[in-house]
């Protein structure tokens, strides 16, 4: 593999027609890494792989084509054909091939043209809990922080920028794919690159999966840490095997992830994951025009008790400086104090620089954008501008199977993306490959994440943040996961035989399904006392924690995670008075159709049916 500086920088082909007796007439040298697949040396030779296996035969190996070599071998066939070889920087080794399909994932999102500049990348930890996701991020920043900083007083401001190399590297300290994909449900795609942080006496998690699959769905390159390799139970090779079952291939056995040995704790391994982050984001071409007014995205916001309105901005373009007018979101106020993570004030900050503000009038919302303008007369028309988009947006629905055919043929889903939880790992697969063989021209079926257990609010964030649908087999869906869907708007469907599944979905395709119902939670009270109401009856005496309850309402009685009952509310009191409805907040008695039983702590869940939109 030939050492790279930029992306079509690879090594020069021998000149000279090979046949089945390589040419040695002509030496030239070449880098090669410690290690390469038959493929990749095919590349650099720009020769066929089956020609390099023939040269390996005659050195006494048997090889397939995705075989990986070491660098003794690949140094003897590179002879053969007219090379001299020599052992390549690992922090280059990067192959043509890996720079194009990295390239295929990120594309320069910058408005402004003319005066772009490379700039820092911005880097996104994920991984299973308790693999090191939080201590590997403090240990780059602890390794970073200059000791004349060290009075510096820590602000949590969510972000924050180290130097390798004399390189700048944004990092958002929001650990876990949770809040990664939650600002892509947001609408703001800021991360460049993802590390994968997997424990090495660990493995592959499910939630390793799952946030492979949330980096996946935006496209994001991944580099993975191998972590905990201090410990004594380590086995980083079994770790390198199951990334490869789950669709991760690293470098060293022929594919294009970038893996990375550490360990957070002793320090290890840290000065070369930057450096291969650098690689990575000079591979990705990352670029901005530091002139200008500044535009950036909120990444955190709180109201201050003492300092008002407090929100975290990644500067994405131009540069945002003290006394700037600016607008974010619904809210505008001008800059009266910006300051990095470590307390110290800055007068500018330019792309991809995390910084704490001040001066909004309002707390702006994670994901709202930020621009500089020139006056407030700008800047209020500005706002009611962001206020129509946002009642724009609002008015187009999310995916659904009952709506999906509408929105294939005007044109607004060119994909149906899916999230798929089954029961048993045996239902994935058949499920899988029957959903992608319904396929058409018009609209194709993706499973953009998969796994077994109930569907999580994790899943919705997911749908939501990629425009999907999300469909259980054999599960049920959390509670959390349930509100959250009723207020984004996601289809969430139940099946038990595949059968109907499949249908469903193919009709959808089709334009032929059947509107179907779904249910809408209204409410939920605890029972605090239970009274009797003669005849044995009994009422009980709730809360109303969320929402509210209607009489008449359909309503499902929960002790811990079994439902006990579900009926229609019987009857409704405050005090002594009849009502139709009472609120969160409040207490009340209610009676509940052909039912008793309450126990203290039962949760009550309001809910109706209506039409599938």
């Amino acid at each position: 593999m030939a050492k790279v500086s930029k992306p079509d920088d690879v090594a020069e082909p021998v000149t000279e027609e090979v046949s089945d007796q390589p040419a040695t007439a002509k030496t030239r040298q070449i880098e090669l890494p410690h290690s390469s697949s038959v493929r990749q040396l095919a590349d650099l030779f720009q020769i066929s792989a089956i020609e390099v296996i023939k040269q390996l035969m005659r050195n006494g190996i048997m090889a397939n084509i995705n075989q990986v070599i070491d660098y003794e071998t690949a140094a003897a066939v590179a002879a053969a054909y007219g090379y001299e070889a020599r052992p390549q920087p690992r922090t280059a080794q990067r192959s043509a091939s890996v720079i194009s399909e990295m390239r295929k994932h990120r594309q320069l999102s910058v408005e402004a043209t003319g005066n772009l500049q490379p700039r820092p990348p911005i880097v996104t930890v994920m991984g299973h809990v308790n693999h090191g996701k939080t201590r590997l991020l403090d240990a780059i920043r602890q390794t970073n922080v200059m000791a004349t900083e060290a009075g510096g007083i820590t602000q949590h401001i969510g972000a924050y920028q180290v130097t390798a190399d004399e390189q700048k590297i944004t990092f958002l300290d929001t650990p876990g794919h949770e809040a990664f994909t939650a600002m892509r449900a947001h609408g703001a795609q800021i991360t460049d690159i993802t590390i994968l942080v997997v424990a090495a006496d660990d493995g592959v998690m499910p939630q390793t999966q799952e946030a492979i699959d949330h980096a996946r769905a935006a496209g994001v390159p991944i580099v993975v840490a191998i972590n905990k390799i201090d410990k004594p139970e380590a086995n980083p090779e079994l770790v390198k095997q199951q990334l490869a079952d789950a669709g991760l291939l690293i470098e060293e056995w022929g594919g294009d992830t970038v893996c990375v040995p550490i360990s957070a704790k002793e320090k290890i391994g840290i000065t070369e994951l930057l450096e291969n982050l650098l690689v990575v984001a000079e591979v990705e071409e990352l670029k901005a025009n530091p002139s200008g007014p500044a535009t950036g995205v909120v990444i955190e916001a709180e109201m201050d008790r003492s300092r008002g309105p407090l929100a975290t901005v990644l500067v994405n373009n131009g540069t945002l400086k003290l006394g700037d007018t600016i607008v974010v979101g619904t809210t505008w106020g001008r800059v009266r104090a910006m300051f990095n993570d470590i307390g110290k004030q800055m007068k500018k900050a330019g792309p991809a620089t995390p910084v704490g503000l001040l001066g909004l009038s309002s707390v702006p919302q994670v994901g709202d954008t930020l621009t500089a303008v020139s006056n407030e007369h700008q800047a209020q028309a500005l706002i009611e501008k962001h206020k129509a988009e946002i009642k724009e947006k609002a008015s187009p629905k999310a995916v659904s199977l009952t709506n999906l055919y509408d929105q294939i043929t005007t044109g607004q889903v060119k994909g149906l993306k899916v999230i798929l939880k089954t029961d048993v790992q045996g239902s994935l697969e058949p499920i899988r490959s029957s959903l992608e063989r319904l396929g058409t021209e018009e609209v194709q079926v993706r499973i953009i994440h998969s796994g077994t257990g109930n569907i999580t609010e994790s899943d919705v964030m997911l749908a939501t943040a990629s425009k999907g649908l999300v469909i259980g087999f054999g599960v049920s869906t959390e509670e959390g996961a349930r509100r959250l869907a009723n207020t984004e708007g996601i289809d969430i469907r139940h099946y038990d035989v595949i059968y109907n599944l499949i249908d469903d979905v193919d009709k959808a395709l089709k334009g032929l399904l059947e509107p179907s119902y779904v249910e809408v939670i209204e409410g939920q009270a605890e029972v605090r006392a239970i009274f009797p109401a003669g005849k044995g009856t009994k009422v009980a005496g709730v809360y109303v924690t969320e929402g509210k309850v209607s009489r008449n309402a359909s309503v499902r009685v929960r002790r811990g995670e079994e439902i006990v009952h579900e009926s229609t509310v019987s009857s409704l009191k405050r005090f002594k008075d009849d009502v139709r409805e009472v609120a969160a907040d409040y207490e009340c008695g209610i009676g509940i159709k052909d039912f008793s039983e309450f126990q203290v702590g039962d949760i009550l869940e309001f809910f109706r049916m209506e039409k599938a939109a």
